[in-house]
């Protein structure tokens, strides 16, 4: 299958949940609206969602990945079920443990990620409260992860894809019918939390099941004497150090959110949301590809056919990623109106989260062709060098931060991200061709003057169809206003890819 065909397979499924995902902000913006309540919950939401990405999706994923790529293609079926039984047990028994120690110590992590809560008692204890009942969230969700690097790693993509939009699907559900029930609704977000996280993994069971890889149960000390195990919790530990450096920057940006006034965690949070349309769209469903590739030909010494997998890669970064930072630049106003807009969300809060949706669009490119770069590192188990880089990204953030937050408040946080991504990927892009580990393959010039005279004449166009328009004033019109919108990114779609279509660009040229 190739990279193209892989990619478009998750992409697909991954828009189902990206459109189940919007329905399900939509109703939380207006069940919700923008209050010390959501604040609140974003903020217990997040440190169940820090920590799954730390251990499971970061650092776990990327040490797992690629060992069982090497075990796969170098031992026989039954090592390969046993290192899988052997992981699996050691990583439910840290996560257990995990669990219980953040339901205990919530009030401490609360006042870690956003201290600014605690000048106002009732948000703290709101806060707190929420977080003992999501934080075993990230038991099935690091469950999940290793299940999906297993399934990824076989080729099976689908599965993994459609997990998340059990999550939404559960959102949806309990807004809709537990919260007039509720003396206090905003619980009904934590009851779908942890009724989604079971969900997703229970989903995944059968097809373990049907590849014979469903894990077993075994003693997790006499598991952490194997050799391969070792393996594992040794190459997490500097991709900890680089995960971590990415979860302390958003640690240290939700805390200076949480004290530059109420809603501002939920403005960021429904722009980060936005954002990570495209961002899973391409760089995720990329990402989930790549990396069992990639592993795979550097585990069978296959340079070229890795070569490949990276430029194509990198060339689809390109294709969406330009247009997409484009467009949501542009039409930031037109989307989150259309999207958020309603009773509780007003003008003001359309204008808060446009501004950030802005600041991020400014990193979009960078937040993609990260999730495609550090797979060339993390193949070759190379996670020293994203470490680093990493970290170097944090320092720039940080700086950026005294820079853009006194102007631009809460979007000034946004920008900050974008910038430090961008960064990140420029310094991952530069080693890798200093090291001559990624050699581009014929045909960029022409690649690159396609996608910015096609980005350029598409902006245009959008500031054109825009002009004289108060996305915010529409809301009466609501369906004038979303045929508008999307209208308006049909055609920029269409403009877009015909301009493409004029410099010869062909499917073909994706494949690999």
């Amino acid at each position: 299958m190739s990279l193209l065909k892989s990619a478009a397979t998750i992409s697909s499924l991954t828009l189902l949940s990206r459109i189940t995902g919007v329905i399900r902000d939509m109703l939380i913006a207006r069940y919700f609206g923008s209050s010390a309540a959501t604040d609140a919950f974003y903020v217990a939401f997040r440190l169940p969602n820090m920590l799954r990405r730390l251990f499971a999706e970061g650092a776990f994923q990327q040490a797992f990945v690629p060992m069982l790529s090497d075990v796969k293609a170098n031992q026989n079926a039954e090592d390969v079920r046993t290192f899988i039984d052997r992981v699996f047990s050691v990583l439910a028994c840290a996560l257990l443990i995990t669990s219980v120690v953040g339901v205990l110590a919530a009030p401490a992590l609360v006042w870690l990620i956003a201290g600014g809560l605690a000048e106002n008692a009732a948000s703290f204890d709101l806060a707190t409260e929420l977080t003992r009942w999501m934080f075993p969230y990230i038991f099935f969700m690091s469950l999940v992860a290793m299940s999906a690097g297993v399934l990824n790693t076989w080729k099976h993509f689908a599965i993994p894809a459609f997990t998340p939009v059990l999550l939404n699907l559960s959102f949806i559900t309990f807004i809709l019918f537990l919260t007039p029930y509720l003396e206090r609704p905003i619980f009904a977000l934590a009851v779908a939390v942890i009724v989604g996280g079971v969900l997703q993994l229970g989903i995944q069971i059968p097809s373990l099941m049907k590849l014979g890889v469903l894990p077993r149960p075994v003693n997790p000390l006499k598991a952490l004497k194997d050799f391969a195990v070792r393996k594992v919790l040794k190459l997490m530990v500097p991709a900890l150090f680089g995960v971590g450096v990415a979860q302390l920057s958003l640690l240290i940006n939700t805390n200076i959110a949480s004290r530059l006034g109420t809603g501002s965690v939920t403005w960021l949070s429904f722009a980060d949301r936005l954002m990570e349309f495209p961002t899973a769209l391409l760089g995720v469903a990329l990402a989930s590809v790549l990396l069992p590739g990639l592993s795979s030909a550097f585990a069978k010494n296959d340079l070229v056919r890795y070569n490949a997998l990276l430029d194509n890669g990198l060339r689809l970064v390109i294709l969406f990623a330009v247009p997409a930072a484009v467009g949501m630049g542009l039409m930031a106003d037109a989307l989150v109106a259309f999207l958020y807009q309603g009773k509780n969300f007003q003008a003001y809060d359309v204008a808060q989260t446009s501004i950030a949706v802005v600041g991020y669009s400014f990193g979009l490119i960078g937040l993609i062709a990260i999730k495609i770069l550090a797979p060339a590192f993390y193949a070759r188990k190379d996670i020293r060098t994203p470490v680093k880089v990493a970290a170097v990204s944090l320092v720039c953030v940080q700086v950026s931060n005294l820079v853009f937050v006194p102007f631009f408040a809460h979007a000034g946080l946004a920008l900050s991200i974008g910038v430090g991504s961008c960064i990140n990927a420029l310094l991952l892009f530069c080693i890798l061709r200093r090291r001559q580990i990624y050699r581009p393959l014929k045909g960029w010039l022409r690649w690159l003057t396609a996608v910015l005279v096609a980005s350029v004449v598409m902006g245009a166009l959008l500031i054109f169809i825009q002009q004289g328009i108060d996305w915010a004033q529409m809301q009466a019109q609501w369906i004038q206003r979303a045929i508008l919108v999307l209208l308006s990114i049909a055609v920029a779609i269409v403009v877009y890819f015909a301009i493409l279509f004029l410099f010869g660009f062909r499917l073909k040229d994706l494949k690999a």
